[in-house]
């Protein structure tokens, strides 16, 4: 049986399971089993919301019997006060959150698919209600300012001898900053847009760009050839403040 087909089955079974609880009122598909399931493939797994009747929340956390009675659970653990990480015994892994109705009004997700309601039940709340406005992260200054001090504080961390540190500020948070750029530096080819992680797909989305990630990223003693790429990159596409560019020089030279 496919992969796909074998995903799409669990999550009708998880629908099932909440069904004869008796205390459940919906389960929503989320991702590549939401309404988006044409990205299937051997390598994806499972992310819903069970919607479950007010009150009636910690039973569906506290016991996963809803779970363990469709395949042994290997190995679970709660990543949120909200839900789990699971894994099947058949190796089929799991990402969820169990909410009441009240709760989704404040809870960002992307639309989903409606596997299984009950009867009657105003399925209105399961429309994600995104607040609008920009946050910082879209401003392109704050974007840029980000990068070159999280590039500052991670030479200064790697000329201190706390290299670990280094690389996670010049080649994970700078390179953050630099994903959310990217849109400015070059047309995005059509492909999946996941408003929640920005690198999602990216090699596909944005080729250029990727093809330089190697630069951006080049390992635990590689933070001072990081950081030099990563400031060809935006002094190549935006104007950046040229005494912060060489003091980050200088302490990549150093």
């Amino acid at each position: 049986m496919q992969r796909s087909t074998l995903l799409l089955e669990r999550l009708q079974q998880i629908g099932l399971s909440l069904e004869r609880s008796g205390q459940a009122l919906a389960l929503l598909g989320l991702g590549s089993v939401g309404i988006e399931t044409e990205r299937l493939d051997e390598y994806s797994d499972l992310d819903f919301f069970a919607i479950v009747q007010p009150g009636s929340k910690m039973r569906f956390i506290d016991n996963l019997d809803w779970l363990s009675n469709i395949k042994a659970i290997s190995y679970c653990f709660r990543n949120t006060v909200d839900g789990y990480k699971l894994l099947f015994e058949d190796n089929i892994f799991c990402e969820f959150a169990v909410f009441e109705p009240q709760e989704l009004n404040n809870i960002p997700f992307s639309a989903g698919r409606i596997v299984w309601q009950k009867p009657g039940f105003d399925s209105a709340c399961c429309q994600p209600r995104i607040h609008s406005g920009a946050a910082p992260s879209s401003d392109t200054q704050w974007l840029i300012g980000e990068a070159l001090t999280n590039l500052h504080v991670g030479m200064c961390r790697y000329q201190r001898g706390e290299k670990l540190s280094a690389m996670r500020f010049v080649q994970q948070f700078a390179v953050d900053k630099l994903v959310d750029l990217v849109k400015q530096t070059e047309p995005a080819q059509p492909g999946f847009v996941d408003p929640f992680v920005a690198d999602r797909r990216i090699e596909l989305r944005y080729p250029t760009f990727a093809q330089l990630l190697p630069e951006f990223m080049q390992g635990y003693n590689g933070s001072p050839q990081s950081a030099l790429a990563q400031l060809r990159f935006l002094g190549g596409h935006f104007e950046i403040n040229q005494a912060m560019k060489q003091e980050i020089e200088r302490l990549c030279y150093l």
